[in-house]
């Protein structure tokens, strides 16, 4: 097939802006499709293409093996540096992904396909097949049939791709561009990382042990204080109730009432919950068993997302999945009970029952039993710990703008969907 010019993506580098138009190839012309079969069935490494993780081993990703001995023999080989889309969608790849494999050599599903460019324009591709620019292509030629979670599409469709091709040099460049991003954003997730790793730790340390009353780690002005004492929940803070108003009753809904239910299960675990996605009224609020709790208030989940918990920021209800304390401030910290309860989250996973969702039942709460440090040291803790999460909070919002400002710059760097959809080859 020829190759047809008209194409010019948005943002160009000053260097290429009087280059002339991208050229558009079809991926045939470009790359080789892989079949390879594992004939003799040696060859046991199995690798699947996930959308998140690009192509990993199988056994690492599903943490078991899913094909069989048997099987083998008519996957297909899949060597460093070939592509492979693999048609199963999902929320992260509306189409299927397309990803290279940076991992040894291995063995793939034959319902995968598998190609490998004949030129070095490998880096170029593996960027732009991590855009959306061939998402509008794959729509128009293929369907999801009878199996709504895969892309049906032929292969000799699939290679007939229309791809956008600069001149290498243009390659070269946009290709270190995108991969100096990634090494940014890839440096800015260790560091999150780390500060995950560093805050688990040290509440491990800041907490006692379970058959012990003094933490391993102890701030200088407590080192000769007592031991922690163990005190039932119900003794330093009022256990308050959640509800859901009518649903079939709009007039309960809307009002501007912050509500917490478990639509807002993606809020918790992070200190305060500011807003909700539900709100109700006051006349919902009148006409149900719903309480307006004031803001510092503890809440956790004790069903669907059970053990995760937050903060209060202003007044809210919440529903009936809800456990909600006020806490007695002489006795208990609000903060300093909110990360008791995030240590607890794993035991709070494991004691809860039941077959479709699994929950934790009232008389537990009414008999729980946590320690605790006199005030000030509780205070001085939640504040460490708050802190942390400040650090952590600060970093995710700058790992956020990163692949923010990478997502614009892709769609920016490489021609539109529609123009090369709408450009013949």
């Amino acid at each position: 097939m020829s190759a047809k010019k008209g194409l010019v993506p948005r943002l160009r580098f000053p260097e290429f802006r009087e280059a002339g138009e991208w050229e558009l190839s079809a991926l045939e012309d470009l790359a080789s499709r892989r079949t390879e079969r594992n004939r003799d069935g040696k060859m046991v490494r199995v690798l699947t293409n996930s959308a998140e993780h690009g192509i990993v081993d199988q056994r690492d990703y599903f943490d078991k093996d899913i094909a069989t001995q048997g099987n083998l023999e008519n996957y297909f080989i899949v060597n460093e540096g070939d592509f492979v889309y693999n048609p199963r969608i999902s929320a992260f790849a509306p189409v299927g992904p397309i990803s290279r494999n940076c991992v040894a050599k291995g063995v793939m599903s034959p319902l995968y396909t598998v190609f490998r460019f004949r030129d070095p324009c490998s880096d170029f591709y593996e960027h732009y097949f991590k855009s959306s620019g061939w998402h509008l292509h794959m729509r128009q030629i293929g369907s999801t049939g009878a199996r709504h979670d895969r892309m049906a599409v032929t292969n000799d469709d699939f290679m007939a791709m229309p791809l956008p091709f600069p001149s290498p040099e243009e390659q070269e460049k946009i290709a270190d561009c995108i991969s100096s991003l990634d090494a940014l954003i890839a440096a800015q997730t260790d560091k999150l990382d780390a500060l995950k790793t560093h805050k688990k730790g040290l509440m491990q340390q800041l907490f006692p042990r379970e058959s012990e009353t003094i933490p391993r780690l102890r701030f200088t002005e407590f080192w000769e204080a007592r031991e922690w004492e163990k005190c039932r929940v119900e003794a330093m803070a009022h256990r308050g109730s959640g509800h859901t108003p009518a649903k079939k009753i709009p007039s309960y809904y809307g009002g501007g009432i912050k509500w917490v239910s478990l639509a807002d299960s993606e809020k918790l675990d992070k200190g305060y919950i500011y807003d909700t996605k539900i709100e109700i009224s006051e006349d919902g609020l009148k006409n149900s068993s719903a309480v307006l709790h004031p803001a510092g208030t503890v809440i956790l989940s004790r069903d669907a997302g059970v053990g995760k918990s937050a903060v209060l920021y202003s007044p809210m209800a919440v529903s009936q999945h809800f456990m909600a304390w006020q806490c007695h401030l002489s006795d208990l910290s609000n903060w300093f009970f909110y990360y008791v309860l995030q240590k607890m989250k794993a035991n709070f996973e494991t004691i809860a029952v039941g077959n479709t969702i699994k929950t934790i039942g009232l008389p537990y709460f009414k008999e729980m039993i946590i320690q605790v440090p006199k005030l000030h040291e509780q205070q001085k803790i939640a504040h460490c710990l708050s802190s942390l999460d400040a650090l952590i909070a600060a970093q995710t919002d700058k790992l956020n703008a990163l692949k923010t400002h990478k997502k614009g710059l892709m769609q920016q760097l490489f021609p539109s969907p529609e123009a090369v959809a709408g450009c013949a080859i």
